[in-house]
């Protein structure tokens, strides 16, 4: 049996992330979420802190049809996607993904190396094939370059009814007037408002926005919720954010219907 693919470790430098989300050309970046679906436990966790280094947030999803329901469940920036996974593999992933989630990057990453094979995942709708060993600083690079391409700059600012997020000047407005918030305020904002109309849980809210398990004894959500309210619907009219009863939270101009 041949060994597994390998990373070269050496390439991976983690550092700090410098104040106000800047890169080291002083430019403020967005938080993307990227989902990675690799089998290999250690190599999944390896990308995944090497991209969380960059400042992103990572899911990890280690089966084919975990990765697909994550997929099809949840708005990713951009899919990391092993070809060959337990259950369905990954090129089924990718053709069930294309079909209800056509915008979304894919980058496959897999020790297929063969010419066929990268054409028939292209063809598919993959929008880039990196093959095993491979340099980490690589696969970082065409992470951005998809990520920068999948953000258009008509995309960068989301707009429900009077209230204006601006993700690439990181700047909140509500009838012309500038609201400040923490990163964590803009980031909950900000998913709130791509999924304007969308009931969420609380549980779908803490995983998106702080990258973390849901636990049901922590209010952190609802406090996170408060302190929004606060800034964006006191003053003004009508209400954007609606409480769910049973369900989780809602951001819509027209109320949440019974």
């Amino acid at each position: 049996m041949s060994p597994r693919p390998f990373v070269r470790f050496r390439d991976l430098v983690f550092t700090a992330v410098p104040a106000e989300n800047e890169n080291h050309h002083g430019i403020k970046e967005d938080l993307m979420r990227i989902l990675i679906v690799e089998d290999d436990v250690a190599l999944g966790n390896f990308i995944r802190k090497g991209l969380e280094a960059e400042h992103h947030a990572v899911d990890t999803a280690t089966e084919g049809e975990q990765g697909r329901s994550m997929a099809l469940q949840f708005d990713y920036d951009l899919l990391v996607l092993d070809l060959n996974l337990p259950g369905i593999d990954g090129l089924t992933v990718l053709k069930s993904v294309r079909q209800r989630k056509p915008s979304v990057p894919v980058l496959i990453l897999t020790a297929r190396s063969r010419v066929e094979d990268r054409v028939l995942c292209l063809d598919t709708g993959a929008d880039d094939y990196l093959v095993k060993p491979f340099s980490f600083l690589e696969l970082a690079a065409r992470a951005r370059a998809l990520l920068r391409r999948s953000h258009l700059p008509s995309e960068s600012v989301l707009t429900v009814r009077d209230l204006r997020l601006d993700r690439v000047e990181r700047r909140v407005e509500r009838c012309g007037r500038r609201i400040d918030l923490t990163t964590k305020e803009f980031a909950l904002l900000e998913y709130l408002m791509r999924n304007a109309g969308r009931r969420l849980t609380r549980a779908m809210i803490i995983e998106h926005v702080w990258n973390l398990t849901f636990d049901s004894t922590t209010n952190v959500v609802d406090v996170y919720i408060n302190y929004l309210r606060r800034k964006v619907d006191d003053g003004f009219s009508p209400a954007l954010i609606h409480t769910v009863r049973g369900v989780g939270y809602q951001l819509s101009p027209e109320g949440v219907a019974a």
